[in-house]
């Protein structure tokens, strides 16, 4: 199995530091709002590499966190005239509604940042200790230059970022010692949260937030470390810079990262007027079909979203869909348990054929695209090859290799109105035992 890392810029092989165990950190969404369908991608794409490494016979680990203390936040809080846990609290909960609806599975563990400060905490004073922080009127800052290792994951250098240092500094400009260093700790404002440190009262910074949990969860070095290609810099080189210095080793063999979505060839933003939650995509789209969408293109190359293209995927997805409730039809129907003739074992060769050209794809970097193609080719053999005349033994392998197929790609064999009918019956029944017994 290879995967691009972006450490390196290029396609390598998958050796696990533990065998037959994956230990992988997402970096979840700052619970502020409802998630956008810019968030939703991450979230597809790398729950999928997940599936796939269990479906490979991987124990996984798998940690994705929630920002739950962020200026978005208490900015939120201040204006709906709150405390800041009830707005994380209440779109976390809305966030894990939008994953299952996505049929994203919950995370081995989904960390707060809010229940983890002592561990941030720890690894400043660590920081300190070590020369590579240093602390300013209730401030601690990153000493990026002391770090030789910094820029190695965003390929910047850092004479290119001095002359250009203006676009990430932070507040206390005048305090640091340098332009490139950053915020570890914050001390305290007026109406926000805080917590008790040595060096007053405050609050972590983000990037520290993702080195003490990923640390905690997984260990000091992880097998893969994922996100957006948006966080590569500053995020995840400040973490590389935080957790390298500080335990002084490797924080992550492999970096994966996801390309950009648009809107009709566009960024989405709010200004423009194209910025869409998952929920608005759900009034007009069941959310199968946008993870059937987002998985069609390589998760590493930009992704345009447009009604035309979804519409498309759409009816890709029934088509496959069509042909599992036709082979189960098929299957319900079946006389008996018919093994293989002769004549059938040239069909269930080229099922297997397509199965290892489905995990060819996903060998090679989780090549969804070419994975959901290989599921077309098996679902056109099943429609030219398996009916009524067919074995049990032909109808189950066909029906059995597309649904398992699907469930790593996290795609329900169902279609979504069947399932509904089957929440209502239930609903009807539970309903008319209650009336039964007068409650």
């Amino acid at each position: 199995m290879k995967i691009y890392n972006t450490l390196n810029n290029c396609k390598e092989e998958f050796v696990p530091i533990n065998e037959g165990k994956v230990g992988m950190y997402v970096c979840g969404p700052t619970v502020y709002n409802l998630i956008h369908i810019g968030n939703a991608r991450p979230m597809i794409v790398f729950d999928t590499v997940r599936r796939y490494f269990e479906y490979k016979g991987y124990e996984v680990n798998y940690v994705s966190n929630f920002t739950d203390v962020d200026d978005k936040i208490i900015k939120a809080a201040n204006e709906e005239g709150v405390d800041p846990s009830e707005i994380s609290e209440r779109y976390i909960k809305e966030c894990k509604q939008d994953m299952e609806h996505m049929n994203v599975r919950p995370a081995t563990t989904h960390p707060k940042a809010t229940e983890e400060i002592d561990g941030m905490i720890d690894l400043i004073q660590t920081l300190i200790d070590k020369g590579f922080a240093y602390e300013v009127n209730g401030t601690v800052y990153y000493r990026v230059k002391a770090f030789a290792g910094y820029g190695k994951l965003s390929g910047k250098n850092i004479e290119d970022m001095e002359a250009g240092h203006r676009d990430i500094l932070v507040d206390g400009e005048s305090e640091k010692e340098d332009g490139l260093d950053f915020v570890l700790w914050k001390p305290k404002k007026e109406g926000e949260p805080f917590w008790k440190s040595p060096w007053g009262d405050g609050r972590p910074g983000w990037h520290t937030e993702c080195s003490v949990m990923s640390r905690k969860y997984i260990g000091e070095t992880l097998d893969i470390h994922a996100g957006g290609e948006d966080l590569v810099f500053p995020h995840h080189e400040n973490e590389i810079a935080q957790s390298e210095a500080a335990n002084g080793v490797k924080f992550a063999n492999y970096w994966m990262h996801n390309a950009f979505l648009n809107i009709d060839n566009k960024k989405m933003s709010k200004s423009l007027g194209n910025f869409f939650t998952v929920r608005d995509i759900e009034k007009r789209f069941p959310l199968q079909i946008l993870r059937f969408f987002m998985l069609s293109v390589h998760y590493r190359s930009p992704l345009n979203f447009s009604d035309t293209l979804v519409e498309s995927a759409a009816n890709g997805l029934d088509r496959i869909l069509t042909a599992v409730a036709r082979l189960k039809e098929l299957l319900d129907k079946a006389d008996g348990d018919s093994r293989l003739t002769a004549d059938e074992d040239s069909i269930a060769n080229d099922i297997d054929a397509f199965v290892a050209k489905y995990e060819a794809a996903m060998d090679d970097d989780f090549n969804t695209a070419d994975a959901i193609a290989a599921i077309f080719e098996l679902v056109k053999l099943a429609n030219v090859s398996v009916n009524e005349y067919s074995s049990t033994e032909l109808i189950r392998k066909a029906y059995d290799t597309i649904v398992k197929l699907l469930d790593v790609l996290g795609i329900k064999s169902e279609r979504e109105e069947e399932s509904l009918d089957a929440k209502v019956l239930e609903m009807i029944d539970k309903r008319q035992e209650a009336r039964k017994n007068k409650d």
